[in-house]
C-alpha cells in the first residue's frame, strides 16, 4: 500500500539514494532532484500541478541554496510539509526555517527510522489541517 509521495531534494547522490531507499521501503513513492534549480523544474514540468505528500530539502544546495528553495516551495506548494535534511546544522538557520514552516529540522546522517518517523508526522500534520 503507497503511504504517500516524498520529493528529496540533495546534491548528495548517496543521501538521495539512501533517504529514497528508505522511505521505499518505508511504503513511500519518491521524486528526486540534485539541487534547486532541478527542483523548480520539476515542479513546473506539472502541468496540472506537483502533487506530493512532503518535501525532503537539504540547504546547502548547488545553484540554489535551500533557503531560496524553500521560500520557492512555501509560495507554489504552500500546503505541502517541508523537513530540512541538513550536514551542517546552525541554530539560527534552525529557527529562521521554522519560521519560513519547516515542519521537522533532521541532522545527518539520520536514521532511516527517523526520516520515516518525521515523514509521517509531517503527513499526519498536512492531513489534519487539510
Amino acid at each position: 500500500m503507497l503511504m504517500g509521495r516524498v520529493f528529496i531534494v540533495d546534491d548528495e547522490e548517496h543521501v538521495r539514494k539512501t533517504v529514497g531507499l528508505a522511505l521505499k521501503q518505508g511504503g513511500y513513492e519518491v521524486l528526486e532532484a540534485a539541487d534547486g534549480e532541478k527542483a523548480i523544474a520539476l515542479i513546473q514540468s506539472y502541468p496540472i500541478g506537483f502533487s506530493v505528500h512532503a518535501i525532503i530539502c537539504d540547504i546547502d544546495l548547488p545553484k540554489m541554496n535551500g533557503h531560496d528553495l524553500i521560500t520557492y516551495i512555501r509560495a507554489k506548494l504552500p500546503l505541502v510539509p517541508v523537513i530540512v535534511l541538513t550536514g551542517h546544522p546552525d541554530v539560527q538557520s534552525a529557527a529562521f526555517l521554522f519560521k519560513q514552516g519547516v515542519v521537522d529540522y533532521v541532522i545527518k546522517p539520520a536514521q532511516a527510522q527517523t526520516l520515516l518517523d518525521s515523514v509521517r508526522r509531517a503527513i499526519g500534520e498536512q492531513a489534519l489541517q487539510g
